[in-house]
């Protein structure tokens, strides 16, 4: 038994040195700790900057889509606006073949009332098209702007002002605030 208890003793005393070495090996619980905490501040660091990548990413999707909407909202309001330009486009040469008929002079009774008819459609095609927000551009007597005016010839004018129009050839038309068609005009020198 004694033997035994020896035996024993040695065995515990392995044991005990073993365990020591292990724990001599193996870093403390408190370095163990500390490199957990470290390994979780590095990973939730990782998810911070995961999560404002994200958040700016989600953010730029939303401006991306409020603008859209915007830019079709606008586009939207534009055509509304301006519906009726490629009908006033179409209607133009017309109107201005019914002014050419208005400039010949009635001079008898059946002439007359063809010019009064003519001149009944010319009014009420004009009205339409003023109530779709369609005016003449003035020309005669106002300064040339290249905005609203083609020059298609100069001439010098005693008694009148450099740069102004002295003539219009064909009349310009502005949709709501958009220039249809420049009125062809001559300007003085």
């Amino acid at each position: 038994m004694e033997q035994q208890a020896a035996q024993e003793d040695i065995q515990v005393e392995e044991t005990v040195e073993e365990v020591f070495e292990e724990a001599e090996a193996t870093p403390s619980n408190e370095e163990n700790t500390a490199e957990e905490l470290k390994a979780a501040n590095e990973k939730i660091a990782v998810l911070e900057a995961k999560l404002e990548e994200e958040s700016n990413r989600y953010l730029r999707l939303q401006a991306d889509f409020d603008n859209s909407r915007r830019r079709a909202r606008l586009d939207m309001e534009t055509a509304q606006t301006y519906r009726a330009q490629s009908l006033v486009m179409d209607l133009l040469p017309n109107i201005d073949n019914l002014e050419r008929a208005l400039k010949i002079e009635a001079v008898d009774e059946q002439t007359q009332s063809l010019y009064t008819g003519v001149e009944m459609v010319y009014r009420g095609i004009l009205e339409a098209l003023k109530k779709e927000g369609v005016e003449a551009i003035e020309a005669v007597g106002n300064e040339f702007d290249p905005h609203l005016h083609q020059a298609v010839m100069q001439e010098e004018v005693e008694g009148t002002e450099s740069n102004i129009v002295v003539e219009e050839f064909q009349k310009g038309y502005k949709l709501k605030d958009r220039v249809i068609r420049p009125a062809m005009v001559k300007v003085s020198q």
